[in-house]
């Protein structure tokens, strides 16, 4: 008997945001402890979110709403490229 797997799980942009998601969270392990409720919770929900609003938009029926999912996602991304970019 095959796995079910959902149409979200076959997008490549989706298992990149799982593996940007994985390699976020290795990167933030390094931060200081301060940070733990700071940059680093605030980067790791971010990693989270790109891969969930690709995921949520994929189940939507209409082009607009999936245009406007993966905009948020998009969004996501360039509020995390922000963050790293205050760290360097």
């Amino acid at each position: 008997m095959s796995e079910f797997v959902s149409s979200f799980e076959k997008l490549r942009v989706w298992n990149d945001a799982r593996e940007l998601h994985s390699q976020v969270y290795r990167a933030t392990r390094s931060f200081p402890r301060a940070e733990l409720y700071g940059l680093t919770s605030q980067m790791n929900r971010i990693a989270v979110s790109v891969a969930t609003y690709l995921a949520e938009g994929s189940s939507r029926t209409s082009r607009k709403d999936q245009a406007h999912f993966t905009q948020i996602s998009y969004g996501s991304l360039t509020e995390l490229a922000l963050r790293d970019s205050q760290l360097r």
